[in-house]
């Protein structure tokens, strides 16, 4: 049986969504056992932070031409494809665990695999959704994604926290394998279309090839008010500065307490998921800029203020309300994306914006854990250099640094999205760019 997708309507997304929520659940409560497996292990946030930055580097290698594939060929079999990878990778991570032979530079080669692959896979479904739903409900499908994201953020760590000291590693890992036959499962009953596209020349040369490559850059560089919207995402260099050492700064500050992590890791999910269910409802402000500039402003500003807090209930409070606006600012931005690029260039374009990503959000990651264990730490520990101007506020014990760090990047952001009202090609992207309508053949 397979159902025949409603055009414009959000019945097949909405089917497509649920597995890929379930999915979505069981990696993310692999993620969460595999980040306290790591931190048992080493102690460093080095090792976690590196886990990150190879998950990103392939996104800088595959833009290149990921885009291409997602503009031409099956979306829907792109989408099994990833699925089917992440589930490779999963049995690998069991039997290399079940043989006691994994060591931490095997996650760093499972990252690559899964960064590559789950890339594809997520720009294939990115692409897909103007296809899907109606210009009206791009901001509703940014919520459902929010709380496809938030509410497994709610779910997972919560799961993962009671589960692995009683089924460990081995058990976790079952359970995200199972969601992965959920995911493919829902994939392979539904039917994507595909954007309508015209008809391209047969013959094959190195000007054409290299046409094909660089369209979604030319497309972002003749449009100034994209290349702007491109620039401040860029701006996520400083966070991801910051999140790197995110879990390890909760794990130093709580004496390795697995049940605050997961309670602080479930209480952005949960002011995610009740965030988007809001916003599903609303359906978002009427001009998006400001969903986005100032949602972010708001998601960062409490960022910051859970570097500066030491109680586990704080923490929980802090996320929960930076998780409560993520959902704004996401959906917002995704919706202006969707809403001025054509379907049948969506692929390329935004596989465009992911290698400008690419090229600087590793980098952050890359720093993340040696300016933690390097500077950070040892200038804020008694007699540091740091300790006398931020021991007051952030102390000095062990997770300190990591503090600092996490708030300092944090607060740069919220700088840059106040600061972005100044600049009209920015604000003003909405009225400087027609919107674009699907058509699918």
């Amino acid at each position: 049986m397979v159902l025949e997708q409603q055009p414009k309507s959000l019945r097949t997304f909405t089917f497509i969504w649920l597995g890929q929520s379930a999915s979505l659940i069981g990696s993310n409560m692999t993620s969460f056992a595999l980040t306290i497996w790591a931190w048992q292990q080493t102690g460093e946030a080095t090792p976690l932070s590196l886990i990150a930055f190879f998950t990103e580097v392939p996104v800088l290698i595959a833009s290149i031409f990921a885009g291409v594939l997602v503009d031409r060929y099956n979306r829907k079999f792109i989408m099994i494809g990833g699925d089917t990878v992440a589930a490779l990778s999963t049995v690998t991570i069991l039997i290399l665990f079940f043989t006691n032979q994994l060591a931490i530079w095997h996650l760093y080669i499972i990252a690559v695999v899964n960064g590559l692959f789950g890339y594809l896979h997520g720009l294939a479904f990115s692409a897909s959704q103007a296809l899907l739903v109606s210009q009206q409900h791009y901001v509703r499908v940014g919520a459902m994604g929010s709380i496809r994201t938030f509410g497994s953020g709610v779910i997972a760590p919560a799961l993962a926290g009671v589960l692995y000291p009683i089924v460990g590693l081995i058990g976790i890992l079952s359970v995200d394998l199972a969601t992965f036959a959920i995911a493919v499962g829902t994939l392979a009953l539904v039917r994507i279309s595909q954007p309508h596209r015209e008809i391209e020349q047969k013959e094959s040369n190195l000007a054409a090839a290299w046409q094909e490559l660089t369209i979604g850059f030319r497309y972002l560089w003749q449009r100034p008010s994209l290349m702007a919207l491109q620039l401040f995402s860029l701006s996520f260099i400083f966070f991801d500065t910051a999140s790197a050492v995110g879990e390890p700064m909760i794990l130093a500050r709580s004496n390795n307490n697995t049940a605050v992590l997961g309670m602080v890791s479930g209480a952005v999910g949960l002011g995610g998921l009740i965030g988007g269910i809001l916003l599903m409802f609303w359906g978002g402000p009427r001009r998006r800029i400001h969903g986005l500039l100032i949602g972010r402003a708001f998601v960062f500003g409490f960022e910051t203020m859970l570097g500066v807090l030491r109680s586990p209930t704080l923490w929980i409070g802090t996320n929960f309300c930076a998780g409560l606006f993520k959902p704004l600012a996401n959906s917002c931005e995704d919706a202006i994306w969707l809403s001025k690029v054509e379907p049948a260039t969506q692929g390329r374009v935004f596989a465009a914006s992911s290698l400008f990503s690419g090229l600087v959000v590793p980098l952050g990651l890359l720093i993340s854990g040696p300016l933690a264990d390097r500077f950070f730490e040892p200038a804020m520990r008694s007699g540091g250099m740091l300790a006398p101007i931020f021991g007051s506020i952030f102390g000095t014990g062990t997770g300190s640094g990591m503090a600092v760090q996490f708030s300092l990047f944090s607060f740069i952001v919220v700088l840059i999205c106040l600061g972005s009202y100044a600049f009209p090609v920015l604000r003003d992207v909405e009225g400087r760019l027609p919107d674009c309508e699907a058509s699918t053949s």
